[in-house]
Formats: structure tokens, sequence, C-alpha cells
């Protein structure tokens, strides 16, 4: 990381689930944040809670919209650059999973505009803002290794966003690029993914940010890793 005692993250669909319990830590920690997501009342929630321990900037916006990207560049720049970069935003498709032969195809472009698409536009947008060392934390699933029936749409686009990490990384050697699998959560995603279900056995989102903390602050080398076997 760079030598300053401040140092600032852009987390995306830090509204709520794994993007807030991370933005959470992070600014008890100290970090100046700029934080996204779609819905504008939750995200200025998150935005009080969070700025009673650091400096927070909030822009509600859909990652997929240039404009949105822009602004969140600008804050960038504003902040005099970024330490660290997560783009959790992510979209799960319709629930319950449909199977691939009956998956809509306008449905599968939006998944992958949101899942694939989106955090290359944003790392483009922000290259500049970037700090030398800087992390990028791209958050995948398992279900973009395994193959999960019903998973094809989001399983496919989470297992394009680890290759394009993985190439990112080859390509640009001065930042850190991680693909992360933060697993199982219980999250509002989690159970949009299973409707009906009990998902109460799913530990929070909480018990994966050590890991993310791990890669944020840690030594190491770009790869794929699973949160939770993290120290």
């Amino acid at each position: 990381m760079t030598s300053q005692t401040t140092r600032a993250a852009l987390i995306t669909g830090a509204s709520r689930g794994l993007g807030l319990a991370l933005a959470r830590r992070l600014a008890t920690d100290g970090w100046q944040l700029i934080i996204d997501g779609r819905g504008a009342d939750a995200l200025e929630a998150a935005r009080v809670e969070l700025a009673r321990h650091t400096k927070v900037v909030a822009i509600a916006g859909d990652v997929t919209r240039a404009g949105h990207r822009q602004e969140l560049a600008k804050a960038a720049q504003a902040l005099g650059g970024l330490d660290a970069l997560v783009n959790n935003a992510s979209l799960l498709g319709p629930s319950p999973q449909p199977l691939l032969l009956e998956y809509p195809l306008e449905t599968l472009e939006q998944v992958y505009r949101t899942n694939v698409i989106a955090p290359l536009a944003l790392i483009q947008a922000l290259q500049r803002s970037l700090k030398p060392g800087a992390r990028i934390l791209n958050v995948t699933s398992d279900a973009g290794v395994e193959g999960y029936q019903g998973w094809g749409g989001y399983g496919s686009s989470k297992a394009a966003l680890e290759q394009l990490s993985h190439i990112l990384a080859a390509e640009n050697t001065a930042w850190r690029v991680y693909r992360v699998d933060p697993g199982d959560m219980r999250t509002q995603m989690h159970q949009e993914a299973f409707p009906g279900e009990d998902i109460s056995d799913r530990p929070l989102p909480e018990t994966s940010v050590p890991g993310l903390i791990e890669l944020l602050t840690g030594d190491r080398p770009s790869g794929r890793y699973m949160a939770r076997s993290l120290p």
C-alpha cells in the first residue's frame, strides 16, 4: 500500500450486504470512502452511519451507466486518488434461477453488463486515480468455477469476471488484482437465489470481511482467493 496514513477506497454496492459490512470495517479503521448503490435511501442511511467514523462520499446510481461511473471517477480525483477499488455490485438475474435453455437472453445481457462489463468500465474510468500498489478486489463466486444447475447466467458472468481479473493482473503489475470468493452469505441476493428457503444457517457477510481486509492491507500477490480461508 502507499505510505500515507489516510487511505481511500471506492466500494460499489455498499448500501447493504457484503459491501456495507466491508465499508463499516474500513470506516472504523479510518479509511476515507466512496460508496455507491442503486437505492438512494439505503445508500444515504449507510452514509450517515459511516460518516460517524470517517469521510464518506455517497453517490447513488447504476454502475452500468457511463455517467454514473464518471461521477465516481471525479469523486476519486477529489480525494486525491484511491488505494483500493472493490467491485462488489452485482446482479443475480431472474429469481428463481432458470435453466440456460430457458434463460431470457435480454436478461442475460443485463447480468453481463452489471457483473462483467461494468467492473472493467469502472477500472478504466478510475485508472488514473488508482495509486501505485492499489488493490482491486473483484468479488466473484464459486458459481463462477463450479457447474451448478440453474446458475448458468450468474455463474458464467462470474467466470468471465474471474478471467478478466486474471488477465488484468498480468497486464498491470503495478496493482494487486484479486478475484475473491466471499462464500455463501446470509444476504438479500442469496435469499433471492433461493426463494422461499430458510437461509438462516448461512454466515453473515461480516464473516467474510477479515479476508477482504487481509487482501486490502496485506502483501499477497494478485490471484484468486477464498475470503473465509484467509487469516
